[in-house]
């Protein structure tokens, strides 16, 4: 089986098992989820929309945030994490956003990148879920299912997004993201994966080592 005959199968079987979902963070404008997405970084999404929930109500637009005062906003947001160098970079991205676009989200991953604190990652899932423009968005789950499916063997994140790019149709891209989340969350779970409720198990060359490593441990222990 080649990766693309490989990856067609996982999309099929975990949209089977979940659906068509949704970008997690949640959001109105492109700018909101450009903020939200940029929080996110170190941090849960339940936790961002905790967090985003006041401080969307507190900080209504682009301009909102570029005035902002910087010890305030980390405040704001301390609970996600990194606040520090958070705050300072969305205060400067937003003021970037003024000077330079007027106060609109660029729909181009090259613009949108040398906005401060904008990765290939913010910028794929605001390209993705705000202008149907297709982008492979690699977090932590995308990153950790994909190696163990066997689909890359990169650590890299933006060498994985290529590689995936590669094997995935063009109109599936921002679904990866996604249907990796829910899977990763559900049922491959980083410290407590089930491989045995696993749609995927049979494709997945990662959970089959894992389980032949955990039936040697229990032979061990048996024969002590």
């Amino acid at each position: 089986m080649t990766k693309k005959e490989k990856m067609a199968q996982i999309l099929t079987l975990l949209e089977r098992e979940y659906g068509q979902t949704k970008c997690y963070l949640n959001h109105e404008t492109p700018w909101q989820l450009l903020i939200a997405t940029m929080l996110s970084a170190q941090c849960t999404d339940d936790r961002v929309n905790m967090v985003t929930k006041d401080l969307f109500q507190k900080y209504t637009s682009v301009q909102a945030f570029a005035e902002a005062n910087q010890q305030e906003l980390e405040q704001d947001i301390h609970s996600t994490g990194f606040y520090h160098n958070k705050a300072k970079n969305i205060i400067a991205c937003c003021r970037k956003l003024l000077e330079d676009y007027g106060g609109e989200v660029p729909a181009d991953i090259d613009q949108l990148t040398q906005l401060p604190g904008v990765g290939r990652k913010t910028a794929n899932v605001v390209l993705g879920h705000c202008f149907d423009i297709p982008g492979v968005v690699v977090d932590t789950h995308v990153k950790r299912l994909s190696n163990l499916l066997g689909l890359t063997a990169q650590s890299d994140p933006v060498k994985i997004e290529f590689d995936l790019m590669k094997i995935a149709p063009k109109e599936r891209w921002i679904s990866i993201n996604t249907l990796l989340i829910a899977h990763g969350r559900k049922v491959c779970i980083a410290r407590r994966p089930q491989c045995q409720q696993c749609v995927l198990f049979s494709l997945c060359s990662g959970g089959k080592k894992q389980m032949r490593q955990k039936k040697a441990v229990s032979k061990k222990e048996v024969k002590k």
